[in-house]
């Protein structure tokens, strides 16, 4: 099972990018919020989905994550 984080700030396209800890592209500090540990991308994009309302996964780290 991986670790995954949500960002915060949405991105310019309104999408809140879920990441995993060894992502350049995580948010640092407050500016994330853990989700918990998945069997993968999709499954924390969904959890995150309970948190905002648009959620995909970072096209580094979770490139086959499907977004919503």
């Amino acid at each position: 099972m991986q670790h995954y984080y949500v960002s915060k700030q949405a991105q310019s396209n309104g999408n809140h990018e879920v990441h995993v800890p060894r992502c350049t592209y995580l948010p640092e500090g407050d500016s994330s919020q853990y989700l918990g540990a998945f069997i993968n991308c999709n499954e924390a994009v969904r959890a995150a989905r309970s948190v905002y309302e648009k959620v995909a996964g970072c096209q580094i780290c979770c490139p086959s994550a499907e977004a919503a």
